[in-house]
C-alpha cells in the first residue's frame, strides 16, 4: 500500500506562486469542489490571504488516478520568507519529495537557493517546477539557465506550469507519482510517529498533526511522547482533507492527525517522536530543531489597565504559534507588558497585528533587539534581551553578538549598491560568485541586529526590487558595544534605550533626539531631550516651551509693570517644569528604527 503514497512539499521563495499551484492541485485531483473553490485556499488566516504570503505549512490529502492506479498525495504547503524558515524545515522532515518553484520572470532568489540546500540535506527527492509562464515577463530559457547554474539542476527536468491559467498542471500532476519516491517504514515495527505541526481547539484539546514512519496507531491506544516522557490515550485519529476526516488507523507512510486529550499544546512538542507506551520504539526519529528566537521585543498596551487581556491573548496565540515566546515585563515609561521573542521582523509584525486585529488591543512595540552575550570576571555568562537590562560596564567585561551568514542575490549592475549597503552595516566580506545568466550570489557576515534597521528596504530601494537575501545564524562573536539611553528632563526613558556599536552611537544619539524633538509636542514648560553614553552626554535638543503673551493686556504705563508679569511668568515655568511630566506619543517608540532611513 505504500506503493501507492507520495508525501510532498511545495517550496520556493515568497511571492512566486506556491498557494496558486496548490490551489490547482487540489482542483485537478478534486480534493477542492467547485462551490468551496476559493483563491489560497490552504491560507486560512485573513492576514495571508491580505498579504498574499503563506505564514503557517498546511497539510492537505488528495487523491490522483494514474496508470490504473489510485495513489494518495500528502501535500504540505510551506512559507517563502526567511521568518518561517523552521516552518519549511518540519514539513521536509515528513516528506520524501518537494516541488521547488520558481517564478519565470524573477529567477532563482535567495530563498530559492536556501529552500534547496534545506531540501537536498535532508536527502529529498526534488522536482524542479517554474511558474508565471503566462506573464508578459516571463524568461524560461533564463530561468532554465539559472536553474542549472544556480542549482545544479538539469534544464529539461523542470516542469512550465501557471497556476492561474492550469497550464502544464496536469503534467506536473503525471511527474509527481513518476518521478517521486514512496514512503518506506514497516507496519509491523514499533510505532514510530514524527510530530510537525499543532493546534489547540478549545472543544477538544490539542490537535496533533503526525507523519507515521513505522508501525501503526489506533484509538484507545495508549501513546507516549519520546521527548516529553507524558502518556495520553488517543481518542480519534485520521486523515487531513480540507478538514479533519477521522479513519480506524493511520499506517507506515501516511500523514494524518490524533487527538488524545492532550490540554496544553506545548505537552505536544514540535520535532517530538510518538510510540506506543505498550510496545516502545527504542529511538526516536531524527526531527528537525526546534525554533529560536532571535528578535525580542516589548509589547505594551496603550491602555494600563488592559494588561491581562494582553496577557490572555499571547497565550491563545502562543497555543498556535510554536515559534512564539513571552514573558512578563515592567517599564517605568510604559507600565506592565510583555518581552516577546520572534523568529524576525515579519513574524513581529504579524503577531501585532494578529493582537490589534483578532482581540482589539492597542499594541505600543518597542524597538527591536538581539540576545547579547555578557561574560565579567568571575561570573557565569549571561544573556541581556532588553537594552534596560544592560549592565554599567567593569574591567575584563566582554559583550558577543550574534553573526548571521547573509546570502544575496542581484542582477550584476546591482553588486557596487549592495556591497555598499553591506558594508556600512558592518558586513564582513566572505565570497562572491558570478553565474552565467548575468547574476551575481555574495556572501557576507553580518551582525543580526544590523538587519533590523530597515535592511530591507533599503535593498529593495537600491537595487529597484531586484535583490533578494536570506540568512542563517552562524555565530557569537565578540563587539565594541554600548548602551545608548535617551533622558526627556534628566529621566531616562528605558522603552527607547538601544544597544548600538560604539564607533556609530554618536550618530544615532543624535538623529534620535532630533527625531524625538520632532516628535514630542511642545508642552508649558522648556523640555530637554538627551542622549548619553554612560554618564556622558553626547546629543542634546531643546523643546521651547509654549508661552502665553502675558503683556497683551499691559496698554501703556510703566515697563517695570511688563518685566513683573514676565518673571511671575519665568518663575512659574520652572515650578512647573520640576513637577511637569512629559507624555511621549508612540510614534517616538519606533523611532530608533527610522534612525537610519
Amino acid at each position: 500500500m505504500n506503493q501507492l503514497i507520495r508525501n510532498f512539499s511545495i517550496i520556493a521563495h515568497i511571492d512566486h506562486g506556491k498557494s496558486t499551484l496548490a490551489d490547482r492541485i487540489l482542483e485537478r485531483t478534486g480534493a477542492l469542489p467547485k462551490e468551496r473553490l476559493v483563491e489560497q485556499v490552504l491560507d486560512q488566516m485573513d492576514l495571508e490571504r491580505e498579504r498574499g504570503i503563506t505564514i503557517k505549512a498546511s497539510a492537505i490529502r488528495c487523491t490522483y488516478e494514474h496508470a490504473g492506479e489510485h495513489y494518495t498525495f500528502n501535500l504540505i504547503e510551506t512559507p517563502g520568507h526567511v521568518d518561517f524558515s523552521y516552518e519549511v524545515s518540519r514539513a521536509l522532515a515528513a516528506c520524501e519529495g518537494a516541488l521547488l518553484v520558481v517564478d519565470a520572470s524573477e529567477g532563482v532568489q535567495a530563498q530559492t537557493l536556501a529552500n534547496y540546500y534545506l531540501a537536498n540535506q535532508q536527502g529529498l527527492t526534488i522536482i524542479p517546477v517554474i511558474s508565471k509562464i503566462d506573464l508578459a515577463t516571463a524568461d524560461v530559457k533564463a530561468t532554465m539557465g539559472e536553474m542549472e547554474d544556480l542549482l545544479g539542476l538539469a534544464a529539461e527536468e523542470a516542469l512550465l506550469v501557471s497556476g492561474k491559467t492550469g497550464e502544464g498542471v496536469g503534467e506536473l500532476l503525471h511527474a509527481i507519482p513518476e518521478r517521486l519516491p514512496p514512503p518506506v517504514g514497516e507496519p509491523g515495527a514499533p510505532l514510530q510517529a514524527l510530530v510537525f505541526d499543532s493546534y489547540f481547539d478549545r472543544h477538544r484539546g490539542v490537535v496533533v498533526f503526525v507523519r507515521v514512519f513505522n508501525g501503526e496507531v489506533q484509538p484507545r491506544q495508549r501513546i507516549r511522547f519520546m521527548g516529553g516522557g507524558e502518556t495520553f490515550e488517543v481518542s480519534e485519529i485520521g486523515t487531513l482533507g480540507l478538514g479533519l476526516q477521522p479513519t480506524r488507523a493511520l499506517r507506515a507512510g501516511e500523514v494524518g492527525y490524533l487527538m488524545a486529550g492532550i490540554k496544553n499544546v506545548r505537552q505536544a512538542h514540535i520535532g517530538d517522536t510518538i510510540t506506543l507506551a505498550s510496545k516502545p520504539a527504542r529511538q526516536p526519529l531524527q526531527g528537525y530543531r526546534a525554533p529560536k528566537p532571535m528578535v525580542f521585543c516589548g509589547f505594551f498596551t496603550v491602555e494600563s489597565g488592559k494588561y491581562n487581556a494582553l496577557r490572555d491573548a499571547l497565550d491563545r496565540l502562543s497555543l498556535n504559534d510554536a515559534a512564539l515566546h513571552y514573558e512578563g515585563e515592567s517599564s517605568v515609561a510604559l507600565g506592565l507588558g510583555f518581552r516577546c521573542g520572534f523568529l524576525g521582523l515579519l513574524h513581529l509584525d504579524i503577531t501585532q497585528e494578529r493582537l490589534e486585529r483578532e482581540y482589539g488591543l492597542e499594541i505600543i512595540a518597542t524597538a527591536p533587539s538581539v540576545v547579547y552575550l555578557i561574560s565579567r570576571p568571575g561570573q557565569p555568562e549571561a544573556e541581556v534581551r532588553n537594552p534596560a537590562e544592560f549592565p554599567d560596564p567593569v574591567p575584563g567585561q566582554t559583550i558577543r553578538e550574534p553573526y548571521v551568514r547573509l546570502t544575496l542575490t542581484c542582477p550584476t549592475e546591482y553588486i557596487g549598491a549592495c556591497m555598499e549597503l553591506t558594508q556600512q552595516h558592518r558586513g564582513q566580506f566572505v565570497n562572491i560568485t558570478y553565474h552565467q545568466q548575468r547574476k551575481v550570489t555574495i556572501e557576507y557576515d553580518m551582525p543580526l541586529a544590523e538587519i533590523l534597521f530597515h535592511f530591507f528596504d533599503q535593498l529593495k530601494a537600491r537595487t529597484s526590487g531586484y535583490a533578494s537575501y536570506d540568512y542563517e545564524f552562524l555565530e557569537y562573536r565578540e563587539a565594541d558595544l554600548a548602551k545608548l539611553s535617551i533622558l526627556v528632563n534628566g529621566d531616562p526613558v528605558d522603552a527607547l534605550s538601544a544597544i548600538v556599536h560604539r564607533d556609530e552611537a554618536l550618530a544615532q544619539g543624535r538623529k534620535l533626539v532630533e527625531q524625538l524633538r520632532r516628535l514630542i509636542p511642545r508642552q508649558l514648560f522648556e523640555v530637554r531631550i538627551q542622549a548619553a553614553l554612560g554618564n556622558r552626554i553626547i546629543a542634546s535638543e531643546r523643546l521651547a516651551p509654549r508661552r502665553k503673551h502675558v503683556t497683551a493686556k499691559c496698554y501703556g504705563g510703566d515697563i517695570t509693570r511688563k518685566r513683573k508679569l514676565l518673571e511671575r511668568q519665568k518663575e512659574g515655568k520652572k515650578r512647573m517644569k520640576q513637577v511637569g511630566k512629559v507624555e511621549v506619543p508612540q510614534e517616538a517608540f519606533m523611532s530608533i528604527l527610522r534612525v537610519r532611513e
